[in-house]
Parts: C-alpha cells; structure tokens; sequence
C-alpha cells in the first residue's frame, strides 16, 4: 500500500516571529494536498523540501489542491499568490475546496482588492477579474465526503470567532484529522478520533476563548494524545515537555 505522508510547512500561532503560520502538506503518490496556504507559500513548500531532504524540491506546479479551513489572515493570506502565479506562471486554475460559509466573503471580502482588476499592457483599460478566474472552488459539505483525486474530504464547524472548519481527509485507507482553529470541543475531538493521525491546535493563552488550551488536550487519554499532533502553538510553547508531539515543520510524517 502506497504511504501516506504529511509534511507541515507551518506551524505557529497568528503572532509567531519564531515559525511560519499553521499550514501543511497530505501527500500520497505524487499528489499533494495543500491544506491551508498563509504566505510566503512558496518560500515555506522550498524550505519544508530541503528540511525534509526530498529529491526535489517541492512548489505549487505540484499541488492538487488546497483546502482552507477559514479566512483568517494566518490560514489564506498566501491565497492572492496562489492565484496569480497558477494563472500567470502554471496556466491553469487552482482548485480550492472550502465549505460555502467559510468562503462566502473569499472574494469580495480579501481577494477582490488586489485582484479583480488586471492590467496586461500599460496602456490599455483594466480587465475586470472574478473567482472562478484564479480558482475552480469546490464546496465542502457537513453532510457527505467529497472527493478531489486521491483525496476524500469531511468537513465540520468548529467553536471560532469566524466561519472555521475542521477536516477529516481520507486517502489510501489513511485518515488525517485537522481541528483546524477552535476553542476546546470534546465533540469535535471525538469525531477527530477515527482518524489514523490528528492535528490540533493548542495555545498556552487561556484567556482567549476561541484556541484550545494546551492543558485541555494535556489531560485527554493516552490512547487519543498517542495519535495526536499539535501545531499553532506559540513560540513561548516547550515543545520538548510537551506530553503530546509538536508538529516540526519541514518533518516527514507518516500515517499508519
């Protein structure tokens, strides 16, 4: 059976002057699913490649797709590149796989400013752009998997300050699970437990309100912290007492 891997490019909170933001790459076969794409993308798949010691280097000619767990800034702010450099450099649209009220302010909301008009040539009128243009969006659903190549994609709400949802992705008998950005939800861990490999997110700020504390998931069975990762932790987190694995970005993972 063909192995199923995931490489986090990412891995700190919305304030990191220590990491890159939450992002990471499930891969099996030579297809690779982006899964949330903060900026600068490229820069952060090149640097993930060379920690990793791949071959080659890993870039966006190689990405199936991307799914985007919600519009904040740390999680979709390289969306604009992505878009530009599919249409411009690689010829093709990129397909985005996001539930509809995740992404119903995509356009108009964060990409529209800096993308809708196009100028080609110096002199000439600019054209006026759209989604579809730079994307092929793929809606998730709460009701049913769907499918993008290798890749079969779940979906639910979580406990955040904007439309945020996390992800079950299954690939090759495989199950990935990623929280995504949420306040600590027992229910949303337990439909995360089916999965062979989980991320979630965890912060030391307690105060917050809409982040998982640490000390939450510190206190879960052994049996759901032994298949658990975490990611968006602050750079103040000590990750080498931390009694459930930090994500280290550019590290090869495998599920099994």
């Amino acid at each position: 059976m063909s192995k199923v891997v995931l490489i986090p490019l990412g891995v700190g909170e919305a304030f990191t002057a220590r990491y890159y933001t939450s992002s990471m790459l499930l891969g099996v076969d030579g297809d690779w699913l982006l899964i949330d794409c903060p900026h600068p993308v490229r820069k952060m798949l090149r640097e993930a490649s060379n920690n990793a010691r791949l071959p080659h280097p890993l870039d966006l000619d190689q990405i199936h797709a991307v799914a985007v767990s919600h519009l904040h800034a740390d999680h979709c702010c390289g969306l604009e590149d992505l878009g530009y450099y599919s249409v411009f450099a690689l010829g093709r649209r990129t397909k985005l796989l996001m539930h509809p009220d995740a992404s119903a302010r995509l356009w108009d909301g964060l990409l529209a400013a800096g993308m809708e008009l196009v100028q080609s040539k110096p002199n000439a009128a600019p054209v006026r752009k759209q989604l579809h243009d730079y994307f092929e969006l793929v809606d998730l659903n709460l009701s049913q998997p769907v499918k993008c190549g290798p890749f079969s994609v779940e979906c639910r709400r979580t406990i955040h300050s904007v439309p945020t949802f996390a992800l079950r992705i299954t690939a090759r008998d495989r199950v990935f699970g990623y929280s995504a950005d949420t306040a600590y939800d027992p229910s949303l861990i337990e439909w995360l437990g089916a999965a062979d490999l989980i991320v979630h997110e965890a912060t030391t700020l307690v105060h917050t309100g809409v982040h998982t504390p640490y000390e939450k998931l510190a206190a879960l069975p052994d049996s759901l912290r032994s298949k658990m990762r975490l990611t968006h932790y602050p750079d103040d987190f000590e990750l080498d007492s931390s009694v459930i694995e930090p994500l280290r970005q550019g590290r090869i993972y495998e599920l099994s």
